[in-house]
């Protein structure tokens, strides 16, 4: 098949992202802070800033990069790979409570080996996240390069006050997830390694690590009751740490956020324990959050109504940014210090998991 030029693959760009019904909202939503949008084939997208913004209201940024040598597993199709693209970005956004619609600039490097279909699933998955999570693609560029990369910068609006940042955590404060951890890591040893899993685990496993899900609802339902937030997607140690050494505390977590079923997988497969999965697995994309004591009663209530999981992992105590995991019942000397270290991108040049 032929190779598409750069022109013809922007152009299959414009025509996939004219939504009507997506730039509609947009645009309103847009009108509120801009004087004008201007949107397609030309080398730049404007939005004119000259209408003085509401009191409070702030422009929120973030960028991404996906590589596939290094993010995109064996057997993840174009669509998969582009949705993810996109996930990494979204779920930054949700831990902060940043509401859709957003507003998304593209960069992809694309390999001379990709046809005409391979870059309309790549489009079909960037269609799909689209809907999903409310994002209006405005822009971006193409070139060629020897692997898939796909950049992704995204910008939304806030208007509803602070903004939870990664320092806020305070003695007193719950400690909060919004699910369990362990399948994506557990997806990718049996996808990589070939490790034995039951079918309906395993469906639930490889699924987590294809089709990941931010906690898009959660963040922004619950986000202006946290006093600390961060996306997960680097890895649960790492991300508790993170909160733990910015607020200048100590984490003791009482609950390792898991599920019996990962439990098992690991000792199945002679894994040592599960910890490697649920608190270094990475890219599961939760939400970990500290949630002051007094806002727990309304947080608990939101979640019960809005039907969202939570799971209380610890408490907050003063500290120097240590981070420790309870072992046995005893409250005194049941705790050891967490290992610090993060999520290891899953795959070196010759395929093997690092």
């Amino acid at each position: 098949m032929k190779r598409l030029s750069e022109k013809e693959i922007i152009d299959l760009f414009v025509s996939k992202f004219r939504n009507p019904n997506l730039t509609q909202t947009t645009n309103y939503i847009l009108r509120q802070y801009c004087t004008a949008t201007r949107i397609g084939t030309d080398d730049v997208s404007i939005m004119s800033l000259e209408r003085r913004l509401k009191k409070g209201v702030k422009l929120v940024f973030k960028c991404d990069m996906l590589v596939e040598s290094t993010d995109v597993p064996s057997g993840m199709k174009p669509w998969q790979i582009a949705r993810k693209s996109i996930v990494s970005c979204v779920s930054d956004f949700s831990a902060k409570g940043i509401k859709p619609i957003y507003t998304s600039l593209l960069s992809l490097g694309i390999p001379e080996r990709y046809s005409k279909g391979e870059i309309l699933e790549l489009l079909r998955g960037f269609e799909i996240s689209s809907r999903e999570f409310g994002i209006n693609f405005v822009g971006g560029d193409t070139n060629e390069s020897n692997e898939l990369i796909i950049d992704c910068s995204m910008i939304g609006f806030s208007d509803k006050g602070s903004i939870p940042s990664r320092n806020g955590a305070g003695p007193g404060d719950l400690i909060v997830v919004s699910g369990e951890f362990g399948y994506s890591a557990a997806g990718l040893k049996i996808l990589i390694e070939g490790a034995k899993a039951g079918r309906n685990f395993k469906h639930r496993a490889i699924t987590s690590v294809f089709r990941p899900n931010p906690q898009q609802k959660f963040g922004i339902s619950l986000a202006r009751y946290f006093s600390s937030s961060i996306d997960s997607s680097d890895g649960l140690a790492t991300s508790l740490y993170e909160l733990a050494a910015q607020s200048k505390v100590n984490f003791f977590i009482t609950k390792i956020p898991t599920v019996k079923a990962v439990e098992f997988f690991a000792k199945n497969n002679n894994f040592v324990d599960s910890d490697e999965f649920v608190f270094y697995g990475g890219e599961e994309f939760h939400i970990v959050a500290t949630v002051p004591s007094r806002n727990m009663k309304r947080v608990e209530s939101l979640v019960k109504k809005l039907k969202l999981k939570m799971i209380v992992v610890g408490k907050v105590t003063k500290g120097n940014g240590k981070v420790f995991v309870q072992r046995s019942k005893d409250k005194k000397n049941g705790f050891e210090l967490l290992d610090n270290r993060g999520y290891l991108h899953l795959i070196d040049k010759h395929g093997k998991w690092q």
